[in-house]
């Protein structure tokens, strides 16, 4: 082989490196399961710590007057926005909020309705109909 055909061919390459890793994020995030995957991932990773940080200042404000809690009702806003797993495990893991009527029922009862509504839209759709 000639050696100035070979460096052609390798400037070639160089311009497009790396090619087996072009795609992959895109093919992750740009599909509506990946997107799906991330969201979900991603919100529960922030209910669990959100739990945690409540748990965290609520035992400081026994000791401190002037810490903020995050309210309840955010909580649960981030349980309803798909972190159900997050906080059901936040609760377990920080012993947080278990005695309270609102989450100890609350929470599991949001996760059912994840499961059972893209369920039956799934069934309606693809079977039914």
């Amino acid at each position: 082989m000639n050696i100035a055909l070979l460096s052609a061919v390798s400037r070639e390459k160089a311009l497009f490196l790396p090619e087996a890793h072009n795609g992959f994020l895109f093919a992750l995030i740009g599909s509506p399961w990946g997107l799906l995957f991330c969201w979900l991932a991603l919100i529960n990773l922030i209910t669990f710590f959100a739990f945690g940080l409540d748990k965290w200042k609520a035992k400081r404000k026994e000791k401190k007057e002037s810490v903020r809690r995050i309210p309840e009702k955010n909580l649960l806003l981030l349980a309803a926005a798909g972190g159900s797993i997050g906080a059901l495990l936040g609760m377990k893991a920080f012993r947080h909020k278990t005695l309270h009527k609102a989450f100890r029922f609350g929470v599991p009862a949001i996760l059912a309705l994840q499961i059972v509504i893209p369920f039956g839209l799934w069934l309606y759709f693809a079977v039914i109909r």
